[in-house]
């Protein structure tokens, strides 16, 4: 019988527990094969209980079903959910706001969104390995709101990493968090299109990076260079990128910060047309498919993120297990070596490749 971990937040109803739920009680809060209702939700809620083992095939089976409503969504979201969540939850509401407001035409007003940002930047650059954990939180609905956030905090991480001072950390931040406000300026039936854009729609897309210089050119408070970032940040070291085409050092620094920060969290969330992806996966894929189109030294100030990640650090598996770093080769810092729960059995993944880590397990 094959058994998955799913996020409260993900669960469907119907989905059938595949083993006892206990929360430091004597007997179990949901027993093995129970069928999940909207009923044990506010229970799993109040053990803050944040991901519970289900069987496989009755989520398969679940698949068409209506999942859990709107309203108890936000349920989960404000009460299972962790203070990092809520507080970033907190701010993408806000920045969905100030997006609405680009899209009726308003300016941006970079003192709301560095207020905005500013808590969530702190938090981050003490804990960094909060950075993996954010497609964990994106939707495809939302996904807009969730990457200009996302954008942020991982620029931020990646400018400490790089070992700019604190004002350029927040600059950078601040410009990754605007640096797609001109989409607000695209037919939002193109921006959310669930299939190939055709060569018009990818032109119009394409024009976002001249919107959004546009709309941040008058802000005193951002500096020139961020402007350029801005501007700059679907650019690649190649001449593949746009909106110019721009090779080698003729892209800013900080726009290739912007631009391996847009791609790692882009890759990783959810969208309309692809499910969510490993974060450590991903780097992997950054670092070898996309060689030559990123910045080298921002790319490896992503990566030694991982290798920062504290020996005993829980993760999950691709194949499903879960286990802790023992130790973490510095040269392939994706694929650390894993013990794994309940055994001591080990797993080096640098010699393993067919297994991967699939996402972090933070605890607040």
């Amino acid at each position: 019988m094959d058994t998955k971990l799913v996020r409260v937040s993900d669960l469907r109803l119907g989905s059938i527990i595949a083993k006892d739920i206990k929360a430091n009680t004597q007997y179990p809060i949901i027993y093995k094969n129970t069928k999940i209702t909207r009923e044990h939700l506010p229970v799993l809620q109040a053990f803050q209980i944040s991901q519970v083992p289900v069987i496989t095939s009755s989520i398969e089976a679940k698949e068409n079903d209506a999942t859990i409503s709107e309203e108890q969504e936000n349920i989960v979201a404000t009460v299972a959910s962790t203070p990092f969540e809520k507080k970033y939850r907190d701010v993408v509401e806000k920045f969905k706001v100030e997006f609405s407001n680009w899209e009726s035409g308003s300016n941006v007003n970079i003192t709301k969104i560095r207020a905005y940002i500013l808590p969530l930047i702190d938090n981050v650059l003490e804990k960094r390995e909060r950075i993996f954990i954010l497609n964990e939180f994106s939707t495809s609905k939302d996904y807009i709101y969730h990457h200009s956030v996302a954008i942020s905090l991982i620029c931020a991480v990646i400018a400490q990493k790089m070992g700019y001072s604190k004002g350029d950390i927040l600059q950078i931040a601040i410009a990754g968090a605007v640096a797609d406000c001109g989409m607000a300026k695209i037919n939002k039936k193109i921006r959310d299109k669930n299939g190939p854009l055709t060569e018009y729609e990818f032109k119009e897309i394409q024009e976002h990076p001249y919107y959004s210089l546009q709309m941040i050119n008058g802000i005193s408070t951002l500096k020139s260079e961020m402007k350029i970032a801005v501007y700059q940040h679907h650019e690649r070291l190649d001449g593949s990128g746009y909106p110019k085409g721009e090779k080698g050092n003729k892209i800013s620094i900080f726009a290739h910060i912007i631009a391996v920060a847009d791609v790692f969290h882009a890759m990783t969330c959810e969208r309309i047309y692809r499910s969510k992806e490993s974060p450590f996966k991903v780097l992997e894929m950054i670092r070898e498919a996309e060689f030559g189109k990123f910045n080298i030294q921002v790319v490896q100030a992503l990566i030694t993120c991982v290798a920062d990640l504290s020996l005993g650090s829980k993760v999950e598996l691709s194949n499903g297990q879960e286990g802790s770093i023992v130790f973490t080769n510095k040269t392939s810092a994706t694929r650390p070596v894993i013990k794994l729960d309940g055994s001591n059995d080990i797993i080096d993944l640098s010699k393993n490749r067919r297994i991967y880590i699939e996402r972090l397990l933070l605890e607040e």
